[in-house]
């Protein structure tokens, strides 16, 4: 794992309704939902952070928080003697107006005074519900060879399956060139004629980029505030945008079938899906990588699994 000079800050996506996993949603956020018979899927995100020794993070909160409060300060506390190590959650405070977070922008843009009053140079901006493993490094690393302003992780998918997604446009060295939703003809990857890229929703800002886009979205009425429908599309001509493929993040101790795994587990199917994907001797996704393990509540081993 390369190591960075560049000081990164994470601000982990929290606070969503989950409203297409009710029930699971009934009485908690949907990152705290368990996964795979012991974890939270918060876990995911935040071990990813931890085993890539990213060990400053807010964890943005919102909606039937206190499960996820709780769980949060029971699994994951930093000794107060350690600089810039914390794990912090923060509720939704009205900080700039009297509405609660509007989109995924908004989020950041309501505690815009936790980045403009720290020191760190790159933030990252990442969701808590996705599973995946994934060495932000070597993401932060891709950011700073590319003198990037923004770096979008992508995950390359089967071009036929890629109307499903949010897809990213680029040119030969992965500059991106536009973005759309849910488009009919998707744009393949140059040199990939087989394959696009889809937007995983976790990104990579220099500081005072971010700030600034922060504040110009903030003070358009008639933007929704989200970082995929607002703010990424209006900048590719005017910063550096790169999309890093999450494909070629490495992890150590992954098998050939795990590399590119990644799931949103937002409805009730696919979260199902991806608790199925953990029962074989040899699953898509594994528990029991002591390599790059997934940290949860009171102590570090995986959950038992019967053959």
């Amino acid at each position: 794992m390369a190591g960075s000079v560049k000081k990164v800050l994470g601000m982990i996506l929290a606070g969503g309704e989950g409203s297409r996993l009710y029930p699971l949603t009934q009485q908690r956020a949907k990152p705290a939902v368990p996964f795979g018979g012991k974890y939270r899927l918060i876990d995911f995100a935040l071990s990813n952070f931890i085993n890539s020794r990213i060990f400053s993070i807010y964890v943005l909160t919102q909606f039937k928080s206190q499960s996820l409060t709780e769980h949060l300060q029971e699994s994951w506390r930093f000794s107060s003697i350690l600089s810039n190590h914390f794990i912090l959650p923060v509720p939704a405070q009205q900080r700039t107006g009297d509405s609660w977070y509007r989109g995924t922008a908004d989020a950041i843009y309501q505690n815009i005074n936790l980045i403009e009053d720290s020191d760190f140079d790159i933030i990252a901006i990442f969701g808590a519900d996705h599973i995946y493993r994934m060495d932000l490094q070597q993401m932060v690393d891709f950011h700073i060879r590319k003198r990037a302003d923004v770096t979008i992780s992508a995950l390359p998918v089967p071009l036929k399956e890629a109307s499903s997604f949010g897809v990213i446009q680029v040119q030969e060295k992965q500059r991106v060139t536009g973005f759309k939703e849910k488009p009919k003809r998707p744009k393949p990857i140059p040199g990939r004629s087989d394959e696009a890229f889809a937007s995983m929703g976790n990104y990579l800002f220099n500081k005072d980029v971010l700030i600034e886009l922060l504040y110009e979205d903030a003070a358009d009425v008639e933007s929704s505030h989200d970082f995929g429908k607002d703010i990424l599309p209006r900048i590719f001509n005017k910063s550096r945008v790169f999309a890093y493929d999450f494909r070629r993040n490495h992890i150590p101790g992954l098998t050939k079938k795990e590399i590119g795994y990644w799931r949103d587990v937002g409805t009730i199917k696919a979260f199902w899906e991806a608790n199925m994907d953990l029962r074989s001797v040899k699953p898509e996704f594994n528990l029991y990588n002591k390599k790059w393990p997934v940290r949860t509540a009171s102590y570090g081993t995986p959950p038992a699994k019967f053959i």
